[in-house]
């Protein structure tokens, strides 16, 4: 039997779980609804969240890799009781590790093209409706967005198929250092701009009144403690086994709790500093800041436009951008490579060539979906098939498969409280404590399914619906 790699070091492992959680969540949603609702004061909540919500989630998933040697292909059947069925879950995890390449590659490419075109000055001189219109055109033409996104997967697919050390340790841990340096300079720029005070007011002051009510007046506490549960929940990327691969990887010599603290503390940097970079920019040039795409490809672009040496700084802002889904697409063939390895015993270099093909192949509907597919419209009029996708990751498998972890972890039928607080509590350093296992066990898993049910809510808007049935 083929030994199993390892980390050759604790900085690789931190840095690329954290990889794997950063993405572009942290730097197109995290900052708008924490301007939203109330700056510091949702910030607060938000980590709250943090703390009794992800952490515990993730120091499950990285105890089920580490006590197995396995990725999510066969984790739980190294770990369950005899005659349970706990391993059928394998393969709606990996379905959404594939779910999320499907997309994630198009807006990676998307990414290193606008990194291209800010080099290139391709947005010099254009007006606001200059700026939009060149993202509109991007989407009609799907042999450019496939050139990009091909060249992402072939990108990632080299860096993994050159091994866990040589590859995915050594190209992820640089670019999450680069990625790093880079925001805080562009923080730093952001700040020093003239007129920058209004938006660092707007992000950093603590605004209970925001938290609360509208601007309208109404009552939009639950909405911001459910956008902050969301946030706290979806930030870590758990339930599908893409951060339990990383916990395979490593001994025993740190107890998993702080290790899942200090992936926590990287992540949340990450999209602390984002809202540093974006806020004070747009106050300063009166651009109205918004959220998703439109943020990243149409307002900073405008804002690059009006600032001094917009080009430059546009420029080194793709590439923070870029290496931050960049770190992301990595971690995730890493783990749909283990799992061809791990299932069916295929060597690195097979499992590579297949997958790259595949996901080259599964990631074109989303890409066609802004053009020759724009027709299907899931959710209705805008939405397209990357909705589609993004939906059945986010909304359905990210919550019911961290709610499988959590159960397999606590349960008597599963892995057992004793076995995974055992491992958890392996080695040195901050312990998983024992006094949570009521909430962990009975109050956790509600919260879960609170995340689950709101998040059809969201989509669907089915209090409303109900509401005007019944003509509330």
């Amino acid at each position: 039997m083929q030994k199993r790699e390892s980390f050759s070091s604790r900085l690789g492992f931190l840095l690329i779980s954290a990889g794997c959680a950063i993405g572009l969540g942290n730097v197109w949603r995290f900052p708008y609804i924490t301007g939203k609702y109330g700056g510091a004061a949702f910030v607060l909540v938000y980590l709250l969240f943090l703390v009794i919500m992800g952490l515990p989630v993730m120091v499950m998933e990285f105890s089920v890799g580490r006590a197995s040697q396995k990725s999510i292909a066969l984790s739980f059947h190294a770990l369950e009781p005899k005659g349970t069925k706990w391993h059928i879950y394998s393969w709606f995890g990996i379905a959404g590790n594939y779910l999320l390449m499907m997309y994630y590659t198009t807006i990676a490419g998307w990414l290193l093209l606008y990194f291209v075109k800010m080099v290139k000055g391709d947005f010099v001189g254009l007006d606001t409706a200059g700026v939009s219109n060149e993202f509109g055109a991007l989407m009609g033409q799907p042999d450019l967005m496939a050139v990009f996104m091909v060249i992402v997967v072939v990108l990632c697919m080299l860096i993994c198929s050159r091994g866990l050390q040589n590859g995915v340790e050594k190209v992820t841990k640089v670019m999450m250092l680069c990625l790093l340096a880079l925001m805080v300079v562009l923080a730093v720029n952001s700040i020093l701009l003239h007129g920058a005070e209004e938006g660092l007011k707007f992000y950093l002051m603590p605004n209970f009144h925001n938290l609360t009510y509208d601007a309208n007046g109404n009552f939009i506490l639950g909405e911001a403690v459910y956008a902050a549960m969301g946030q706290a929940f979806f930030t870590l990327s758990l339930g599908i086994g893409a951060l339990a691969i990383f916990g395979s990887y490593i001994g025993k010599e740190h107890s998993l709790a702080g290790e899942a603290v200090r992936v926590g503390v990287l992540d949340t940097f990450v999209a602390f500093t984002a809202g540093l970079i974006i806020f004070p920019a747009c106050f300063a040039f009166d651009v109205a800041p918004d959220s998703g795409p439109n943020l990243i490809f149409i307002t900073l672009p405008n804002v690059f436009n009006e600032m001094p040496m917009g080009q430059v700084w546009g420029a080194l802002f793709f590439v923070f951008m870029s290496f931050a889904a960049l770190s992301t697409v990595i971690a995730v063939f890493e783990n749909i490579l283990s799992f061809c390895i791990d299932k069916w015993g295929w060597s690195r270099q097979k499992a590579v060539a297949v997958n790259t093909v595949a996901i080259i192949i599964l990631s074109l509907p989303c890409l066609l979906g802004f053009n020759v597919l724009s027709g299907f419209q899931p959710f209705g009029t805008g939405s397209g098939v990357m909705d589609l996708e993004d939906f059945i990751v986010s909304n359905n498998l990210l919550p019911l498969g961290s709610l499988v972890y959590l159960l397999f972890c606590v349960s008597r039928k599963g892995w057992g409280w004793d076995n995974f607080l055992a491992e958890a509590n392996a080695g040195s350093g901050l312990k998983f404590p024992k006094g949570v296992r009521f909430y962990v066990t009975y109050i956790l898993p509600i919260i879960m399914l609170i995340i689950f049910v709101f998040g059809y809510n969201d989509k669907f808007k089915i209090l409303d619906n109900l509401k005007a049935l019944v003509g509330m």
